[in-house]
């Protein structure tokens, strides 16, 4: 499937910064549902769960794309943000740098209201969820707002100096 971010992530030459910030997406996943009920990704085999997003991540790093992940999560972690951290090791091996900010570490931060995609500091990539975490429309929004995107990639940028590495991090 080919979305807006797939595709900006395929012309980026430098930088795509991702910012996450809801507590829970999509919780008809079937992966997450699966998780609820005991199934854990083993490292060791790769083939069980690299997936087509992981091999856009891989072609992106390769080419010198800089990939960061930044999660701004509420502690405890809900159940959703443990899934995505038990499963962070993927994005980890397709190249993504990924870091955790508790939102008790980002109190004095000015935030953008939603998610989304900076891609080389000038393409904004906004995502809309409902407040139960599913997609809405417009869904992705493109923003080719230069001043936008500088702006959030800004308050991203003073996020991730905070983030915590996701090897470091040790949810709460």
């Amino acid at each position: 499937m080919t979305t807006a971010v797939r595709e900006a992530l395929a012309r980026a030459r430098q930088t795509a910064k991702h910012l996450e910030m809801r507590d829970s997406y999509m919780r008809d996943d079937p992966n997450f549902i699966r998780w609820q009920q005991g199934h854990r990704d083993d490292p060791a085999d790769r083939d069980s769960w690299w997936r087509p997003w992981l091999d856009v991540v891989a072609a992106a790093t390769a080419r010198g794309v800089v990939m960061r992940r930044l999660r701004v999560v509420s502690e405890p972690l809900s159940d959703y943000t443990r899934y995505e951290y038990d499963g962070t090791f993927t994005n980890v091996a397709a190249g993504e740098d990924v870091r955790w900010l508790p939102r008790s570490a980002a109190r004095d931060l000015l935030l953008p209201a939603l998610d989304g995609w900076v891609m080389d500091d000038s393409l904004l990539i906004l995502h809309h969820f409902s407040g139960e975490g599913q997609w809405v429309s417009p869904g992705m929004e493109v923003c080719d707002d230069k001043q936008a995107a500088a702006q959030y990639a800004h308050a991203y940028d003073a996020a991730w100096q905070r983030g915590i590495p996701h090897e470091k991090y040790r949810p709460a």
